[in-house]
């Protein structure tokens, strides 16, 4: 498998391929770029499992789910934390720090290729930022926000900048769907 030593908006995302609990009985389905051929892929990495901010946006991803769909895109979430661990995050009940019930799946960068090849690896903790990435349905790095382990993401931003890139135009500052272009 060949990585691009870096991600940039603009240029081919770099590929990936991880295995993933799009089946959490078995653990054995692997997720690559090419299953999103066709579609816009939200892409975004979290820190660890069973942590504090991470299961807030995780869930807020999720409640939103229908929203991604409805503009032919599908979420993916990433850490460096094994299948095994993702499993039994997406097992607990939310009320006891679990993201139950959530509607995407997660994806696991034990290897930490994948952080790395997007720029969000902390090498000396093995974990990954909060990085998030559009990819259009060509492959095509389009959006790139990166966070420190503190600070969750906006899945209302998330989804506004996911439709200006959609429109087709120039979208001024706090354009919003239904707003003109320039």
């Amino acid at each position: 498998m060949e990585l691009f030593t870096y991600a940039k908006v603009g240029e081919p995302a770099p590929y990936f391929e991880m295995l993933s609990t799009k089946n959490t009985d078995k653990l054995d389905k692997v997720v690559t770029l090419d299953d999103y051929k066709g579609k816009w892929l939200v892409l975004f990495f979290y820190p660890y499992d069973f942590s504090f901010v991470c299961p807030t946006e995780i869930l807020a991803l999720s409640d939103k789910y229908e929203d991604f769909l409805a503009l032919n895109t599908e979420v993916l979430g990433v850490s460096t934390d094994s299948t095994y661990s993702h499993r039994a995050y997406l097992r607990t009940p939310q009320d006891q720090n679990g993201i139950e019930g959530t509607k995407y799946p997660l994806a696991s960068d034990h290897t930490h290729e994948v952080a790395e090849a997007y720029g969000v690896l902390v090498e000396k903790e093995g974990a990954a930022l909060r990085g998030l990435f559009i990819i259009d349905p060509e492959g095509v790095l389009q959006y790139s926000v990166v966070h420190n382990m503190d600070v969750g993401r906006s899945v209302d931003e998330t989804l506004r900048v996911l439709e200006a890139l959609q429109a087709g135009g120039l979208c001024g500052a706090n354009w919003k769907p239904g707003d003109d272009t320039l």
